[in-house]
């Protein structure tokens, strides 16, 4: 397995929209952690796959999931079977996307199910009728996403990493930026962070759940709420997966000035939301931002790339 490259560097950045006001960028490499396990899938991941001891671990994601990706990959490196339980049992006979490809062609076993059961996959009698259909009774089930107490307490080092780079190099990060899904890195971020630290959750999908799901989370993981983060939810572009032109301009920008490649998803919008933030004055003067890579775009394999066939739908 190619080494962890931990803890992830921190870069200062010099971009004249936020210079301007006084204030400091730096970019924490998360995405530099691993070529494969990128960022807080393996914060996440890792404490999730120890504690399934050698089991093979079930999990959950729609035909896109970059956790999905994440799993898979992790247990082709690890030698752990995987099982992806797959929102719409319409994509069962139709040819594999090339996300999915990726999953199938890290071994992982795909298993699609209607969008009805998908919603009710928590309940326990659900649950259990999903287990038994993928023939996975013994499997270690991770939620979707990857956020449960075990992942929220691996993602408690990234704060820690930040709170001692403002020690060791004179960082002095004030606020520590990411995007949020389903906010088990923002959960474990702010308590890893030092009492004058913050954090700020930029969520990715609409609605108004995440902050009580971040304080279930914390309560589980660490038996306290921590009250120095917040959430901005004006960010999310429509929900999740939607790139409309202005994103992907801002985007395409940010890589031309500064030849990181900007993740869509979750990363372009956590920038953006920084960018307009300190032009509204949110940040004084002198404050230090350090904003969370947590990823790298997708690439998808080009035109006429051969393909895993789609797994049974069971």
């Amino acid at each position: 397995m190619v080494p962890v490259s931990l803890p992830s560097p921190l870069e200062e950045i010099e971009d004249e929209r936020f210079t301007r006001y006084g204030v400091r960028l730096l970019l924490k490499r998360d995405d530099l952690i691993h070529p494969t396990l990128i960022g807080n899938k393996y914060r996440k991941l890792t404490p999730n796959l120890k504690a399934a001891a050698g089991r093979p671990v079930l999990t959950f994601g729609g035909a896109y999931s970059n956790h999905l990706r994440a799993t898979a990959a992790a247990g082709r490196l690890l030698g752990l079977p995987t099982i992806g339980v797959v929102r719409g049992d319409e994509l069962a006979t139709r040819p594999l996307n090339p996300s999915l490809a990726h999953c199938a062609a890290d071994g992982m076993r795909l298993h699609f199910v209607d969008r009805a059961t998908y919603r009710d996959k928590s309940t326990p009698s659900t649950l259990t009728d999903i287990l038994r259909a993928a023939h996975a009774e013994d499997a270690y089930v991770v939620p979707e996403g990857g956020s449960n107490a075990a992942a929220v307490r691996g993602c408690r080092a990234l704060g820690e990493e930040l709170a001692e780079a403002g020690l060791e190099t004179g960082a002095g990060i004030d606020v520590a930026a990411i995007a949020c899904g389903t906010g088990g890195t923002l959960a474990g971020l702010s308590a890893g962070l030092a009492p004058s630290q913050r954090a700020l959750g930029i969520p990715v999908l609409k609605g108004d759940f995440l902050t009580k799901d971040i304080q279930a989370l914390q309560r589980e993981a660490f038996g306290r709420e921590f009250p120095n983060w917040r959430l901005d939810p004006r960010f999310h572009f429509g929900g999740y997966a939607r790139t409309p032109p202005e994103l992907e301009d801002f985007a395409r920008d940010f890589e031309d000035r500064h030849g990181l490649p900007v993740e869509r998803l979750y990363v372009a919008k956590s920038l953006y939301a920084l960018v307009t933030l300190t032009h509204e004055g949110a940040f004084p003067r002198g404050t230090a931002l350090a904003a969370v890579i947590t990823g790298t775009p997708f690439v998808t394999p080009p035109p006429g790339t051969p393909q895993p066939p789609p797994g049974p739908a069971s």
